[in-house]
């Protein structure tokens, strides 16, 4: 799968999303980018990553409505004739005692970070079925292979999204399509920086003192993952490289599952 290609990427207006579609639009695929964001700032995306000649779009449907993403895959199909691989990357995260997790809150992790990923692959595992190919990429976690206290939404989506994983695998085994799970350690996020920085206030750390803490706690090798880092490891498994690599859970996490 080395020609272009036409690729789908949910939740990639920012983040490790925008990390992966940039790679794709940069050796010249087509790239349907998904996510919310102002219309000027997404314009402004869309604008930077075709500039090198990728017809790249963009479909703002809610990863929390089936019906949108069935839309999503269609209109992306009509447009561009097929789907050859969809990375499903959207997520949200919330985090306290299981007694404490607002239910709702629950609710909306189970379905995007889990569901989501589901009807996606339902929608277009048909299409690549009769064609004979296609890639598959569902972004997990490191949490998708072990446990953090106060994440158990999080926890339990992400594990399903790695079991879902490999049961898409087996069931396209011989029809030229592969699924595989990326995990994730320590991403620089929003969402982690706000924990550096709170973490620098509650312990009167310097940032960079905040960071380490935080990093030594689980990954060894004291630094984090990039965007980046996460976008050539998609690339690798939907190259001619991966074609036989299947059913499996890729970990970036600086050797946090190895202690």
């Amino acid at each position: 799968m080395s020609q272009s290609r036409v690729v789908i990427v949910t939740g990639s207006t920012s983040g490790i999303g925008l990390g992966i579609a940039r790679a794709f639009a940069a050796r010249g695929d087509s790239v349907v980018l998904n996510g919310f964001g102002e219309p000027a700032a997404i314009a402004a995306l869309v604008a930077e990553l075709g500039a090198g000649g990728a017809r790249v779009t963009h479909d703002p449907a809610d990863m929390s409505k089936p019906a949108e993403i069935a839309r999503l895959v269609h209109d992306a199909e009509a447009r561009h004739g097929r789907i050859d691989v969809v990375v499903a990357n959207a997520g949200i995260q919330h985090t306290a005692r299981v007694e404490d997790f607002p239910p709702e809150r629950w609710d909306a992790i189970l379905a995007i970070n889990l569901s989501a990923a589901f009807h996606l692959a339902r929608a277009v595992l048909p299409g690549m079925q009769a064609r004979g190919q296609g890639r598959i990429v569902n972004i997990a976690s490191v949490h998708g292979l072990v446990a953090s206290a106060d994440k158990g939404a999080y926890v339990a989506a992400k594990h399903g999204l790695v079991g879902l994983t490999k049961v898409i695998a087996l069931e396209n085994a011989e029809r030229g399509i592969t699924c595989n799970a990326i995990c994730p350690g320590w991403v620089r996020t929003p969402l982690v920086e706000k924990q550096i920085v709170a973490r620098a206030e509650r312990e009167r750390l310097s940032m960079d003192e905040a960071q380490r803490a935080l990093l030594a706690e689980k990954e060894p090798t004291l630094r984090f993952t990039a965007p980046e880092d996460i976008a050539e490891a998609v690339l690798f498994l939907c190259g001619p490289a991966g074609g036989n690599i299947t059913g499996t859970t890729l970990a970036l996490d600086g050797g946090w599952t190895a202690r």
